[in-house]
């Protein structure tokens, strides 16, 4: 069990500003908790934050994540509040400061918080006394599923090796996408830089940020050059809506140059891994054989979620932290 005494941090808002030790802390932490969820007892709790309670704030809709995260408090045993957008008093004007101040008179813990607003997370520390979980923001950051990402590429790096202590030093990443609307290309960049890992992006140019160049990776708009060496092929999700702004000629055109199928991974190593944060849009950006095949991690991913999420929100809440940390 990883040392959470060193652990400073009061909130998670990004992976940009976490150093390498504290990345891999949280890595390091989750393992037990996923032998907590794979006991034979089939008692998947532990009362770490038994008695804490935590109030899940989802302001734009989210099925998966917000899933994840009750389910990691749950098991916890902590108590638990969820809140969506829909039923907000956001929804008749009230600011989320205000929504947030009422929450935290409920003598909240923690607060996990998705917004469609970049930055707003970060925001909210500066004026509220709960520990706060950023489960994206806008365009920002994902932070928790960059964490669950490369938790589960470093478990199956170590199992390919057969080395318990192997770590993403070194591996080549593609992902392969939209990586301008993409909160979860921005984290695992941030995450993979931090952990050795050399990174490959590949997408149409019109969904390449400009200057993306600047965070350490490679660009390309060959499917074939971003699949050569790949260690890991991580497929993100082709938002439909920004499909009506025009930003790719058509469907059929992404699918015939971007697709993550059989076709395409014969320019990959024949280990290489299959991820996809999801929701799929199956057949699209990745292919139903390919998804369902036994190197697609994707199913994976959920499970490493939950226990992700349980490191963070334990980490959080337990640990020794300076009072007037920021």
């Amino acid at each position: 069990m990883a040392n959470e005494n060193v652990w400073t941090r009061k909130h998670l808002i990004g992976i940009e500003e976490l150093s390498r030790e504290e990345v891999e802390m949280v890595l390091d932490t989750a393992p037990q908790f996923l032998a907590v969820q794979d006991r034979e007892s089939g008692i998947k709790k532990v009362p770490l934050l038994q008695g804490r309670l935590i109030a899940n704030l989802f302001m734009e809709p989210s099925t998966r994540t917000r899933i994840s995260f009750e389910l990691a408090a749950k098991r916890l045993s902590a108590d638990t509040l969820t809140f969506s957008a829909s039923s907000s008093s956001t929804k008749k004007g009230e600011t989320l400061h205000d929504t947030l101040a009422n929450i935290e008179a409920m003598k909240t813990d923690l607060v996990v918080i998705r917004s469609s607003f970049a930055g707003a997370p970060a925001l909210l520390t500066e004026r509220h006394t709960s520990n706060i979980i950023n489960a994206g923001d806008g365009y920002h950051e994902h932070p928790t599923q960059a964490l669950l990402d490369t938790f589960t590429m470093r478990q199956h790096i170590r199992k390919l090796r057969e080395d318990d202590s192997a770590s993403l030093d070194g591996i080549r990443v593609a992902l392969i996408g939209d990586i301008s609307h993409s909160r979860v290309a921005r984290s695992n960049i941030w995450a993979l830089k931090k952990l050795g890992a050399s990174v490959i992006l590949c997408a149409p140019e019109t969904l390449i940020p400009m200057d993306i160049q600047k965070m350490g990776v490679e660009v390309t708009s060959n499917l074939k050059e971003a699949m050569t060496d790949a260690d890991v092929v991580y497929a993100l999700r082709i938002q439909m809506e920004r499909q009506a702004s025009s930003l790719f000629p058509s469907l059929r055109e992404y699918i015939r140059l971007f697709r993550v199928d059989n076709e395409s991974l014969k320019h990959a190593p024949d280990n290489a891994l299959i991820m996809h944060p999801g929701p799929i849009n199956r057949d699209i950006e990745l292919a139903s054989d390919v998804a369902d095949c036994n190197r697609s991690l994707v199913l994976e991913q959920v499970s490493n979620g939950v226990a992700i999420r349980m490191a963070v929100m334990h980490l959080l809440a337990n640990s020794a932290q300076p009072t007037d940390q920021e």
